[in-house]
């Protein structure tokens, strides 16, 4: 059935292209020559200011059509163009595609290869390479993470620095970048009520000081709830995407108020993957740049 419907589809196609070119070809000559010039009426007026016409239309006009028509009929004999028919080049969309890749691969195959090959240590010695590095980054991150990859809107994290919420490491990064990543910070308002959410956000905000108060109803209630993700400590747990909570780095804004909204209803943060987008390669480049501190290069 499927074939079936293919074979009507084309030469449904077929049809209504030939058709076509041929009744341009009948319409154009029907009008240079077969126009019946003695029902012209001369001098004809409409509203005293709309005159009759008795110039018929340059014949260049003709000759120009009847070009761009046989133009046509060339290009469809050379090109796809009539349903399933290829034309004589057999020309195809997806071969000029695959031609592209192939001399895309012998000019730059090599360069790529010691790329793919080198460490991270040996990208960030390479001048060229990190700058590769930054225009992919500018390309597809700068959107979210912002120009100097120092994160953006309450959203989006910093990447300038080496607190990385799933792990700083080479391949950490490098499965962040082709996997994506997905948060999963659960709302706590409905376990914990408001003055709940209140004490906890209270008792977090001073772990940075290294002296948080441990007997207070917010430790309590964070020893109960939220150490098997975040540590006794507040040092987080990566594996789990459980980001750092001691030392003042807050995706979400660091505010009482913005620790709230986060406890109270959760983070659900979606970092996009782009493991179709960019090659190995490419993501081992923007790697490198990210570890080697994610600083701009412009005017490079």
């Amino acid at each position: 059935m499927p074939t079936l419907a293919a074979g009507f589809w084309s030469g449904w196609v077929t049809v209504v292209t030939v058709v076509s070119v041929i009744g341009l070809f009948w319409l154009v000559a029907s009008v240079y020559f077969s126009r019946d010039r003695s029902a012209h009426v001369a001098d004809e007026v409409w509203d005293d200011t709309l005159r009759e016409g008795a110039t018929p239309a340059p014949l260049w006009w003709f000759w120009l059509i009847v070009a761009l028509l046989a133009t046509t009929v060339i290009y469809l004999m050379l090109y796809p163009g009539l349903g399933e028919y290829r034309g004589l080049l057999n020309w195809t969309q997806g071969g000029r595609l695959a031609a592209s890749r192939e001399r895309f691969e012998a000019t730059f195959g090599a360069a790529r290869e010691r790329l793919a090959q080198a460490s991270i240590a040996d990208l960030q010695l390479d001048p060229a390479a990190l700058r590769a590095g930054w225009h992919l980054f500018n390309n597809h991150c700068s959107a979210c993470h912002g120009i100097e990859a120092r994160g953006q809107a309450k959203l989006f994290p910093n990447l300038a620095n080496d607190r990385w919420q799933w792990g700083g490491s080479e391949r950490d990064i490098a499965q962040t970048i082709a996997l994506g990543r997905l948060a999963v910070m659960p709302p706590w308002q409905a376990a914990l009520g408001s003055d709940g959410v209140t004490a906890v956000a209270e008792y977090v905000r001073t772990l940075s000081s290294g002296n948080p108060p441990a007997d207070s109803e917010g430790a309590r209630l964070y020893r109960t709830n939220c150490i098997a993700c975040h540590g006794p400590d507040g040092a987080g747990l990566a594996p789990l995407g459980a980001p750092p909570l001691k030392d003042a780095e807050w995706v979400y804004g660091g505010s009482l108020d913005d620790i709230r909204a986060s406890i109270g209803g959760g983070r659900n943060g979606t970092m996009p993957a782009f493991g179709e987008r960019l090659d190995a390669t490419q993501i081992r480049l923007l790697t490198a740049w990210l570890m080697g501190g994610a600083q701009p290069m412009r005017g490079q």
